[in-house]
């Protein structure tokens, strides 16, 4: 079978419509619907506020979706107001991906993540890219004011189960996979990209580059 062609003809009945979904999985019981919110109130503050992790997801416009992950102290995505919040973007590799993607199309999905918590609170929403002077001088880090940051005016807000959670283990370290054996980011990046550079080299090219600073 030539899977170039189609790449899922042989896993057989494809669920394609909203009636096989639902013959399959069922239907919500009215409370899991009727916890989406459509602001952030004081039980999703607190819960930002706590949250040193997050992905932000965007789609460019041709529909292709990007997941990011964006990490900095406990609280540093700050809330404006019930509807309103914003993200400082720290320095990367420059790609600029989420911000290429919100100019194209402005939705924007959030999902927070608090270490050891097992619940997450995801946030749907639209956003802008801001340059606002003050708003980035609020999110300094050390001195080091972001060059931009994202607001997110909030359309919905819930939160999500702990299921995936326990079922990962994700925050109980004794069940963690050896994973000392995959490459750090220099050695995936060599060999994906055919780099001829030895990984101290590249780390080192990176340095001067600006590439490793944190803020």
């Amino acid at each position: 079978m030539d899977t170039a062609l189609d790449p899922f003809a042989e896993f057989g009945e494809i669920v394609d419509s909203t009636e096989m979904l639902v013959e399959i999985v069922g239907t919500p019981p009215a409370k899991v619907t009727d916890k989406v919110l459509d602001h952030l109130d004081e039980l999703c503050r607190d819960y930002i506020a706590r949250a040193p992790f997050c992905l932000i997801a965007t789609a460019n416009g041709e529909g292709r979706i990007d997941i990011s992950p964006k990490g900095d102290p406990a609280g540093f995505v700050r809330v404006l107001d019930d509807k309103r919040l914003a993200i400082p973007d720290r320095p990367g590799n420059r790609r600029a991906d989420t911000f290429h993607n919100l100019i194209a199309d402005p939705h924007i999905g959030l999902m927070f993540i608090i270490p050891g918590k097992g619940e997450t609170l995801r946030v749907l929403g639209e956003a802008r890219i801001v340059s606002d002077l003050a708003l980035r001088e609020s999110m300094a880090v050390d001195g080091k004011v972001p060059a931009l940051a994202v607001v997110v005016k909030v359309e919905e807000v819930f939160v999500h189960c702990p299921k995936c959670m326990i079922r990962s283990q994700l925050w109980e370290p004794e069940s963690w996979v050896d994973s000392s054996d995959i490459p750090d980011i220099g050695g995936m990046m060599i060999r994906h990209a055919k780099i001829d550079l030895s990984p101290e080299e590249l780390f080192a090219e990176a340095e001067r580059e600006g590439l490793t600073q944190l803020y």
